[in-house]
């Protein structure tokens, strides 16, 4: 299982929000280039990068420490937020991302994301964020009346490289993932699917790494920060 540390970004720096209010950010490094080399000098595979500006503007808004990262870090990464728009994808692309996350707009207009999946194969990845089951939008500020199941297996056939779902209740508040949420999507969905929210101690990742091999990975962001799971360590005990 791969273990995706998480550079969130808000006005430039690196922070982790608390259950996805824009209100209660932490800055964590006001350099995120920086941030994104001391994860991979640590041996990190991916980075996972959030646009929170973005999410709520509707286009990106960090666009210059995304490309200060993907300039700097020779692992792949993959980032969401604001990405609503095939222009859009397709610039991130050109720049060297590795993966487009789509989330938003996987609810609002899904024939963007079977032809984004059709134009950059294995490049496509759908966000889902739940709060109680149900689907949030626009960096969760608006419920829908989706269930998360639903709009996961409605992308079965699209071709898309993974589904990160987000649990927003656990999610900055290191009370631990919704294990048992997350491995019933990977059950039921014939789609590789990466965890996010709550990951908090290494006992977390064993626990979602034993979900099986339909979880492709997990996402960690304060809990690195804090120092709650040393990486090295983490990293070396997902690999055994």
């Amino acid at each position: 299982m791969i273990l995706y540390p998480a550079i969130d970004l808000k006005d430039g720096n690196a922070v982790r929000l608390l259950r996805g209010d824009m209100d209660k950010a932490t800055v964590f490094n006001e350099d995120p280039a920086a941030q994104a080399r001391a994860f991979v000098e640590a041996g990190c595979e991916w980075l996972h990068l959030v646009d929170l500006n973005g999410a709520f503007a509707g286009e990106p808004v960090n666009a210059a420490p995304v490309e200060a990262i993907l300039e700097t870090c020779n692992v792949p990464a993959q980032l969401g937020g604001g990405i609503r728009d095939m222009a859009t994808i397709e610039t991130w692309v050109e720049k060297g991302l590795a993966r487009v996350i789509l989330g938003t707009v996987a609810v609002e207009n899904p024939d963007l994301v079977r032809e984004a999946a059709k134009a950059f194969p294995g490049k496509i990845a759908v966000g889902i964020d739940a709060r109680n089951g149900m689907v949030a939008t626009k960096g969760w500020a608006e419920e829908t009346n989706v269930q998360v199941t639903d709009l996961a297996r409605s992308f079965e056939d699209a071709g898309v490289a993974a589904i990160i779902y987000t649990d927003i209740n656990r999610d900055g508040a290191m009370q631990g993932p919704n294990i048992e949420a997350t491995a019933d999507l990977a059950r039921t969905v014939g789609i590789p699917v990466i965890a996010s929210g709550g990951v908090s101690s290494i006992a977390d990742l064993i626990a979602l790494r034993d979900c099986g091999a339909a979880l492709n990975g997990a996402i960690s962001g304060r809990a690195l920060y804090d120092g709650a799971i040393d990486l090295k360590e983490a990293l070396t005990t997902l690999r055994e």
